[in-house]
């Protein structure tokens, strides 16, 4: 599965970005200091620099998952969105 975040424009050389799995109230970290986290570190991927690509998902994978940008030349110095992924 690709969960996308993109990013349209910044100024900021390298922005920071940051995946967060949200499952039952508990956060953790997917992607989070420039590598793959947990579980996710043999079976994820970072695509096009930004958007999250999970493969053989599973319904463990089922969460709300947050992509964090980080930009501070920017005049909106951060922003995220939030996807809800569902597996079957």
């Amino acid at each position: 599965v690709e969960l996308s975040c993109i990013i349209k424009s910044t100024v900021t050389r390298d922005p920071r970005i940051e995946w967060k799995k949200i499952r039952d109230g508990e956060t953790s970290y997917v992607f989070f200091d420039n590598k793959m986290q947990g579980d996710f570190v043999t079976r994820a991927e970072i695509l096009g620099q930004t958007s999250l690509v999970i493969k053989n998902t599973t319904r463990m994978d089922t969460a709300t998952y947050r992509c964090e940008v980080a930009a501070p030349s920017d005049t909106k110095t951060i922003d995220e969105i939030n996807i809800q992924l569902t597996v079957q």
